[in-house]
């Protein structure tokens, strides 16, 4: 959000009013002595086929990684995470309530028009606007954008929303609670701009090749359905120039051994993540190759709570106390990831927790906890329980799922029927609520507790246990409103043991990244805890 850190905190712990007045570029930093490589195109592995490109209908990380290359939000990140501009050139702030933001008169969209403040109020409108349907319509709420909670729910017209546009490059944003760090909030991919004119034309058929308008350093080029997306320079883009790179592609490969493959091939220059099970090899054959950062990501199961048993708390703490978090942290994943007794990883910013007391026993204590647990639901070898496990397609969660399932049935007697779908279905499943128990991951959209923690909030469009307590959502509501650190961490702590009282989510372990990365390829961000890779940044180095 700031110029640096350290004037943040001082001028947050002073009281000061913050604004942020001129930045340099951000695009690819070359250092001078370096000799750049004829060929700049890139090709990266995906993980699934995106479910769409528009950025205020989609929910997933695949679809995030394409979008950070069509779009740009009013900021961006850099290497490291810290906030830098990207439409917008600068913004202010006295009370965090009320912002202001200045549009780079030199934004343009990829068909020539200038973008404008007016694309940012349509935007937004957009995502709050019930018609819309946004899986990410909770996270306008969740930055207290006035009147967003009435028009998600129906009460108040979009046109109502905290938002302006005082002229064609002014934007001026009201919130109904001060939030400081609602800038870094604008990284996420649901508050990039669309063109109005190019959505009310096509309609659901705008982010089509040929339609698609982008304002970011790519625009679309090709788009075949489970085989590749293709992105060509943005010509228009207001920092063309220092934008290297010609050419993304993005191929959705599912199997991770199959990525590795390519990769070591010579077909890939980025892998979406890498096969648990070849990990160790890879980084004594590759280390040059072998990528590991920190990720601000949870692995959890998630219970559908609307489905008997599941609305038995006992049944859904005995299937957790199950689980040997350090059996699979070291040896299913095993690629430094730390086992998880709690939703937030340890690292986010904002974060003091008070580990629960089953953390504390070991794994023999905690499963003949949860055989009397299961006994006190009505659950033994003459009642045993059966039930559903979904997961989306892919060999790293099936591995995990069988581990998981095997731990259940051997020391609870318990029969987990494992179902895989692919990203598409799975989505609309856990949309749907057609699932008992359901694969879950959560990557932090800013670093920040509020991130993992609200989306438990009753009324978050992506609470899919529907989960509902009136002390948890105090809690993070109290949080919003604390006025100190210590007292929002406090809320926080309080939050994250009312989740581990009632387990509507069995946490799991706590992500590291692991991708294997083209060793000639550089400004690959090794200390950006969301993983956001802005392709503009990278380049290929001569061999």
């Amino acid at each position: 959000m700031y110029k640096n850190k350290i004037t943040q905190a001082l001028m947050m712990s002073l009281g000061f009013a913050v604004a942020a007045t001129s930045f340099s570029s951000f695009a690819a930093q070359v250092p001078a002595d370096t000799k750049l490589a004829d060929k700049q195109e890139l090709v990266r592995g995906n993980g699934t086929e995106p479910e769409s490109l528009d950025p205020q209908k989609v929910s997933g990380v695949p679809e995030s990684n394409v979008i950070r290359d069509l779009l740009e939000g009013l900021v961006n990140q850099d290497s490291k995470g810290n906030l830098v501009p990207g439409a917008a050139k600068s913004w202010e702030t006295e009370d965090y309530k009320t912002w202001t933001f200045h549009i780079r008169d030199d934004a343009k969209w990829s068909n020539g028009d200038p973008v404008t403040a007016e694309d940012f109020v349509y935007t937004w409108r957009r995502l709050a606007d019930p018609k819309t349907a946004s899986p990410y319509a909770s996270y306008i709420q969740m930055t207290t954008m006035a009147n967003a909670e009435d028009i998600i729910a129906g009460k108040k017209a979009p046109e109502t929303l905290g938002v302006e546009a005082i002229d064609s490059k002014t934007l001026k944003v009201t919130l109904d609670k001060p939030v400081s760090y609602f800038a870094s909030m604008l990284v996420h991919t649901s508050m990039k701009p669309v063109n109005q004119k190019v959505v009310e034309k096509f309609g659901d058929e705008w982010t089509k090749v040929g339609n698609y308008v982008s304002n970011g350093a790519f625009k679309l080029d090709t788009w075949v359905v489970n085989e590749r997306i293709v992105l060509a320079r943005n010509e228009n883009y207001w920092d063309n120039k220092n934008t290297v790179i010609n050419q993304v592609t993005f191929l959705p490969i599912e199997n991770q051994v199959a990525a590795m493959n390519r990769f070591l091939a010579g077909e890939l220059d980025m892998t979406y993540e890498m096969p648990n099970e070849h990990f160790k090899r890879l980084q004594k054959e590759y280390p040059q190759d072998v990528k590991v950062t920190p990720y601000l990501c949870s692995y959890y199961y998630e219970f559908n709570m609307t489905r008997k048993p599941f609305d038995d708390a006992n049944v859904r703490k005995a299937l957790s106390y199950a689980i040997d978090r350090d059996v699979l942290a070291k040896f299913i994943v095993g690629k430094g990831e730390t086992p998880a007794y709690n939703f937030t990883p340890l690292a986010t910013n904002g974060l003091d927790v008070e580990m629960p007391e089953y953390s504390k026993l070991d794994q023999k204590q905690r499963l003949a906890k949860a055989k009397e647990l299961l006994k006190a639901a009505g659950y033994d070898q003459n009642n045993p329980l059966k039930f559903n496990l979904l997961y989306n397609t892919s060999e790293n969660h099936k591995k995990i799922a069988v581990a998981i399932s095997s731990m259940w049935k051997k020391g609870l007697g318990v029969t987990a029927v494992l179902e895989n779908q692919e990203w598409k279905s799975y989505l609309d499943a856990k949309r749907q609520g057609n699932f008992d128990i359901s694969r879950a991951g959560w990557c932090g959209d800013y670093n920040e507790a509020s991130t993992f923690l609200a989306i438990m909030r009753s009324d978050h469009s992506q609470n899919y246990p529907k989960y509902s307590s009136a002390a948890y959502d105090k809690a993070i509501d109290d949080a919003v409103l604390a006025k100190t650190d210590a007292e929002r961490a406090a809320d926080y702590k309080d939050a994250e043991a009312k989740l581990a009282e009632d387990m509507p989510i069995m946490p799991i372990y706590h992500y590291v990244n692991a991708r294997l990365v083209n060793p000639q390829l550089g400004g690959y961000p090794m200390e950006n805890p969301e993983d956001n890779i802005y392709s503009k940044d990278m380049y290929f180095i001569a061999k």
